[in-house]
């Protein structure tokens, strides 16, 4: 008598998003699909068309490929890299904590490739029918985690026989993923020292975002305050700012290139920079701060800037990864 086939899940690790190469085509197809979000952007549709095509599109691409080529490793985007590292080490997890079911641990996207959809095309067809997708963003923004909701769901519509869908909202007090960001900065100052500041750099948004109940930076804050909690700091060695402001309008405060710039001017000698919203080192962390604000510290004045990477495919953070799917596959044993 054959045995029964093993139960077939599957776990979507979604992030948001990059480029296919370092070239002004590949960048503009991109920002085109990104910057046409109106979760992204919330300006009305037609003037903000008007700003994109005449104002953005035929300029910024070339300045943004030339940042993203000075990232560029082994021809890959390191972000992708990483995400797919991540997907092949929690598989392998996963599979030895759960050897009654068949798990498939894929990436996506939530623009670019591996698209999201392409990604949940691919595993109903091969027979999966409960599927949990966690995006890769610690702390929730209609800006990052909604998206990934909304490529969720654009795929569900166009879909007959549903899958079983879980989609996990953020994680950004787990106790896992704090002691994980507490563990790089230890093993950090292990190997290079001390630093004057510490800085939590957060991906910002605009302000009017937050006014309108974005729950995005008191995530942020709470994270790095639960962070200085486990790493024991004193109070004003370390600061929470938000970094990545794009356009005119206000963003959510304090900037972290004017905090840089503020201490460098007032005598701070070193800073280690941690980004606690990233879980994988992309454009944002290897090239604005790894490089350009290490720039602007040491020009005003600075003597010593170091940047801590992502939790990346540490295993520390893939058990945490398996920590937060972990529950939900448990679901399953007796279903």
């Amino acid at each position: 008598m054959s045995e029964s086939p093993r139960p077939r899940l599957a776990v979507v690790l979604a992030n948001l998003g990059t480029p296919d190469a370092p070239t002004p085509g590949a960048v503009r197809r991109y920002l085109r699909e990104f910057l046409a979000d109106t979760r992204v952007i919330e300006v009305p549709r037609p003037v903000w068309w008007v700003i994109l095509n005449l104002f953005i599109l035929p300029f910024r691409p070339k300045r943004v490929a030339a940042a993203y080529a000075s990232i560029w490793q082994d021809g890959e985007s390191p972000m992708r890299t990483i995400l797919a590292g991540q997907s092949a080490k929690l598989e392998q997890t996963l599979a030895a904590a759960y050897p009654e079911f068949d798990i498939e641990v894929v990436p996506g996207m939530s623009y670019g490739n591996p698209a999201l959809g392409a990604a949940l095309g691919r595993l109903t067809q091969s027979g999966v029918e409960r599927i949990v997708v966690l995006p890769m963003f610690p702390q929730y923004s209609a800006t990052s985690s909604g998206a990934t909701y909304d490529a969720l769901c654009r795929w569900l519509l166009r879909q007959r026989n549903l899958p079983a869908v879980t989609i996990l909202k953020d994680y950004y007090r787990h106790p896992r993923y704090i002691g994980a960001l507490a563990a790089t900065v230890r093993e950090h100052r292990a190997l290079h020292g001390g630093a004057d500041k510490l800085l939590f750099s957060f991906h910002g948004i605009p302000q009017a975002y937050q006014d309108k109940g974005d729950p995005y930076p008191d995530r942020c804050r709470a994270t790095a305050a639960a962070v200085a909690a486990e790493l024991q700091l004193e109070e004003g060695s370390w600061a929470c700012t938000f970094q990545s402001r794009f356009g005119l309008q206000a963003w959510v405060q304090p900037y972290t290139d004017v905090t840089l710039e503020q201490w460098a001017a007032s005598g701070v000698g070193s800073v280690q920079v941690l980004c606690p919203a990233f879980s994988a080192d992309c454009l944002e962390t290897l090239e604005e701060i790894a490089e350009e604000n290490r720039e602007r510290f040491l020009h005003g004045g600075g003597k010593d800037y170091q940047y801590i990477a992502a939790l990346n495919t540490r295993d520390d953070h893939i058990a945490l990864l398996q920590a937060l799917v972990g529950p939900h596959l448990d679901a399953h044993r007796h279903a």
